[in-house]
């Protein structure tokens, strides 16, 4: 078996091109899914039922359902319905930012209820004002605890995020699938975009472990 990467190396820059498309999207979709997220987390744990069921509706439905699926029926159903042309990548912030608030809420609630009763308790027969209690004293102990899981779900994100080259934005993986078909080499192309995720990966891990550090001395 002969593998030719020589004859890609002039396609080089534009696959690589796709890394900042890629980060972009990740960081875009993570700044609307982790406020969402957080709203969804605080809903789930409120004493009003509405907004809890709504919170864990939301939850079961984009838990329930593939992402592929997802991505394809915004993309596809946004013009039939609203008349707006949508971009594949406006559909895949819409899709990547809902879909990560329903995981990061879940993440978020359960770090929340991992928290001890009696700190609530205790913060009530003090007079603490519930929103004092739970911004300064519940939430910075749950973020302690849910930090490593709220990395992993930054990573899947990142690693999820090649689904977008289904409908044509022109990512990391997109941009070797096009080199691929130009160069009738199928194999070298997509070891290339494979270590541009690896890459990035390894980057948000080091950094992830960084902070970790940072936190368990806090």
């Amino acid at each position: 078996m002969h593998f030719d990467f020589s004859s890609i190396i002039p396609s080089l820059p534009f696959i690589l091109e796709g890394i900042v498309v890629t980060l972009k999207f990740t960081t875009v979709s993570l700044l609307c899914g982790l406020p969402l997220g957080l709203l969804l987390g605080f809903a789930k744990i409120s004493s009003f039922k509405p907004i809890k069921k709504f919170a864990n509706v939301y939850t079961s439905i984009f838990r329930g359902t593939p992402l592929l699926v997802q991505l394809g029926l915004v993309f596809h159903a946004t013009q039939p319905l609203t008349g707006y042309v949508i971009t594949p990548f406006e559909a895949g912030i819409i899709t990547f930012s809902l879909n990560s608030a329903a995981y990061t809420s879940v993440i978020i609630y359960s770090g929340l209820q991992a928290i001890d009763v009696g700190q609530w308790e205790a913060a009530k027969v003090l007079g603490i004002p519930y929103r004092t209690t739970l911004y300064h004293i519940i939430l910075p102990q749950a973020f302690r605890d849910i930090f490593p899981s709220l990395m992993n779900e930054i990573i899947d994100l990142l690693k999820e995020s090649a689904l977008v080259s289904t409908i044509g934005e022109a990512d990391l993986l997109r941009r070797s699938q096009i080199v691929a078909a130009e160069k009738f080499l199928y194999f070298e192309p997509l070891i290339v975009a494979a270590f541009g995720y690896f890459l990035m990966v390894t980057a948000i891990t080091a950094l992830a472990k960084r902070l970790e550090k940072k936190l368990s001395y806090a």
